[in-house]
Order: structure tokens, then C-alpha cells, then sequence
């Protein structure tokens, strides 16, 4: 960063954050620090806005009516999906599919696509970094299947361990599901290498980006994967809304995996017909409103200066690695040159839970625990560790806090 830089930095991140009123409050009597941006982000007023404005101003169902209401609900709805196609850039609408979240979009491929395509004998290839989300759907399909769920290792510093990749990619490989951030140690994967190597066996790739469009572009064409999918409340939006992009042909030869309305063209007793892509995967009534506001979400990740947020979140990263690294007896966990920002740590003789409730006495919020990845803490021989996780609206001065408010409780229970 330029000293310019520097200068014109906090005052941005300042008015930025006038558009979080959450944050301005105490916490036990402390100014809130939140730093606990992997689990989900603070929402902007726009999208707060946009709940409201939908249930006072047009709530009706979607698609099926012909009334006012409706017809603003639907149009409100679909704009989304056109959004969330230029986000990911396709052009193809057909191609983006809403759904409960990265979970719900992970569990939608495992079964649609697995249950037709994954037989006995047959691969499925993991990383020692997944969230559970993305181990444990593959765990029951392969228990259903007779299939094998493989797993990349990692090096000390928390990257893949790519030393056997031909070997870990073969041709019974049937797909390959990997994140392309580790939520637990902000670690960004090389996914085009795997992707490439996929495409010599004739395999699938999914990847989960929960942790990757808060903090960079993403661009699934250029990528050639044939599954990415995120959740709406990593990125500024509402919970309960997500998002799985699959390529068009792939999709198409997919069945859905739930029944209902929407996802159907006709229904008699004697027999039903589908619904075309992407509303054959999207029975029942959404949550509309939150769809809605998912679009909010992307209107304000966009408006954002790309190179004003990388900047700031790799300043943030470097500031805190170098404020944590000074104290003794602690820990980081992660410690690729490519990461996110995040800072996975334990400080030596005290369980990351009670480090996490005397942040918190304090107004610091943090993560403790597993993270949803308990295989990798056991692959470091930990039962936890303290996550602070920086944001775009996070600030110098609240590392600062951080930083002191864990010597304090260092301190305190040393």
C-alpha cells in the first residue's frame, strides 16, 4: 500500500461501515468488535431494507399468479437469478439454482447427480480442509453406493498435498469435492489444478465457495467447473438463501431429488413430468424474500471497489498475523502465503473456549471450536481453535482491541 493509501483508507472503511448500524453498539460495556465474518457476515441497510420493502410493499407467492402482486413479487424474485448469473458470469439463467445454502446446494448434487452417476467401486475425492457439509453427504452416498470417499492431505502450512495427485485422480474417480476457501484456515486452493486433472478421467468437480465471493471474483467460465455454490449470509445477505450453479447439460440429465410444486410441468395420477431447468430443482414455495434480498446482497458486494477490498482485507490479515505472532505461547494455524483473511489460533495451555469468553467479556467476537471441520483439528492433534475472521468493514483499531483484550485474558488465565 502507498502512504496515499493509507490516508484515504480508514476514511473509506468509516463511511462503509455507516452502512452497518450493528455494529455501532457496546457489548459488556465494550465497543463491539466482530470478528466473526467466516460464520457470517453484518448486513448493509440495503438489504434489511429490501425484506421490509417486499412484505410491506408487494408480498404475494411467485410464478403462479397473474394478479399485481404477484407479478412484482415474481420480477423482484427472477432479477436475483439474472444477478447472480452476471456474478458468477454465465450467461445462461438457466444455469443458477436457488437453494437453502451451500449445505442444501451440496446435498441437492450428492443426491440428483450422485445417486444416478456414483456406482460400486467408484471414487469421491475430498480434502482434509472440508467442512462437514461437504464430507458428510459424500460420506452417506458412498455408504449407499459401495463407493470410496478419498481425501486430499495437506502440508503443515495447511495446503493440499498434491505430491500424489495422479494417484488421488484416476479413472475411477467420479467426482471431485473441494472448497476453494478453507473456512478453517482462510487457506485459497488451487482448484484449477484439480479441475484440469478432472477432466482427464471424465470427472465432475463441484466446489464449494462459501468462503471465496465475500473476498474475491469468481468467475465459474473461466474456472470450466461443473458445480459452484455459496450461501447468501457469507456475503452480506439474509441465512436460509444459497445459491448452486451447474452447467446447463449437466443439470439436464439430472432428476430432481424433491417433489412437489413448481418443479413439476404436469401432474396426473398415472403419471408426472418435469418441470425445465432450474425450476425442477426448486419445489415448493422459496423463501422469496430472502431471494430478494440476496439480490440487495449482490448489489452492494458489486458496488464495492474490488482492489479497495483486497487491499484492505490482505492489510487487515498482515497486521493481525504480526500483532498474534508477537505473542508467546501462540499459535497460527495456517499459514499459506495464498490465504483469506482469517487467523486460526490456540495459545499454549488454554482451551480455546475460555480464550473465546473472556474475548467476549470484552466485546470481541470471535469463533471457537472445531469450525464444522473436526477430521482436519484431528489431523493437528487439537480440539479447537480461536478464529477471527476480517471483513471489509473491519478496521486497524479493532485489531488493536483484539490484540489487547488477549493479553489481558492471557493474563487472566495463566
Amino acid at each position: 500500500m502507498t502512504t496515499q493509501d493509507s490516508i484515504i483508507l480508514p476514511k473509506a472503511v468509516d463511511k462503509l461501515r455507516d452502512e452497518f448500524p450493528i455494529l455501532h453498539q457496546e457489548v459488556n460495556g465494550h465497543p463491539l468488535v466482530y470478528l466473526d465474518n467466516a460464520a457470517t457476515s453484518q448486513k448493509p441497510l440495503s438489504v434489511v431494507e429490501s425484506i421490509t420493502n417486499y412484505y410491506l410493499g408487494y408480498n404475494a407467492n411467485i410464478h403462479r399468479g397473474v394478479h399485481h402482486l404477484a407479478n412484482l413479487a415474481t420480477e423482484a424474485f427472477e432479477k436475483t437469478r439474472k444477478k447472480l448469473a452476471a456474478f458468477l458470469n454465465t450467461p445462461d439463467q438457466r444455469e443458477i439454482i436457488f437453494t437453502s445454502g451451500t449445505t442444501d446446494s451440496i446435498n441437492l448434487v450428492a443426491q440428483a447427480w450422485g445417486r444416478m452417476n456414483v456406482h460400486s467401486g467408484d471414487e469421491i475425492l475430498v480434502s482434509m480442509l472440508e467442512h462437514h457439509s461437504n464430507i458428510v453427504p459424500w460420506q452417506m452416498l458412498a455408504q449407499e453406493k459401495g463407493a470410496v470417499v478419498r481425501v486430499i492431505p495437506i502440508t503443515p502450512k495447511g495446503e493440499w498435498d498434491l505430491t500424489d495427485l495422479n494417484q488421488l485422480v484416476n479413472a475411477k474417480t467420479k467426482i471431485i469435492a473441494v472448497n476453494h476457501v478453507s473456512n478453517a484456515l482462510g487457506t485459497i486452493n488451487p482448484i484449477e489444478i484439480l479441475i484440469a486433472e478432472a477432466k482427464k478421467v471424465g470427472a465432475k468437480v463441484l466446489i464449494d465457495g462459501a468462503q471465496s465471493v465475500v473476498h474475491f471474483e469468481v468467475d465459474v467460465k473461466a474456472l470450466d467447473c461443473d458445480f459452484y455454490c455459496f450461501s447468501a449470509h457469507k456475503l452480506y445477505g439474509p441465512t436460509g438463501v444459497g445459491v448452486l450453479y451447474g452447467k446447463a447439460e449437466v443439470l439436464e440429465a439430472m432428476a430432481p431429488y424433491r417433489g412437489g410444486g413448481e418443479m413439476i410441468h404436469t401432474v396426473s395420477f398415472s403419471g408426472t413430468t418435469y418441470n425445465e431447468i432450474p425450476h425442477k430443482f426448486e419445489a415448493g414455495t422459496p423463501n422469496i424474500e430472502g431471494i430478494i434480498a440476496f439480490g440487495a446482497a449482490i448489489d452492494f458486494a458489486t458496488s464495492l471497489d474490488k482492489d479497495f477490498v483486497q487491499s484492505h482485507e490482505h492489510e487487515l490479515l498482515r497486521y493481525a498475523t504480526e500483532k498474534l505472532s508477537s505473542i508467546e505461547g501462540l499459535k497460527i494455524y495456517g499459514e499459506s502465503e495464498n490465504k483469506v483473511s482469517v487467523i486460526s489460533f490456540l495459545v499454549d495451555g488454554i482451551h480455546p473456549y475460555d480464550l473465546g469468553t473472556l474475548l467476549d467479556h470484552q466485546g470481541i467476537a470471535v469463533r471457537t471450536g472445531h469450525h464444522c471441520t473436526q477430521p482436519l483439528m484431528e489431523h493437528f492433534g487439537i480440539p479447537g481453535t480461536v478464529r477471527a475472521s476480517f471483513a471489509v468493514y473491519n478496521t486497524i483499531e479493532e485489531i488493536d482491541m483484539l490484540y489487547n483484550a488477549l493479553l489481558k485474558a492471557i493474563s487472566m488465565l495463566k
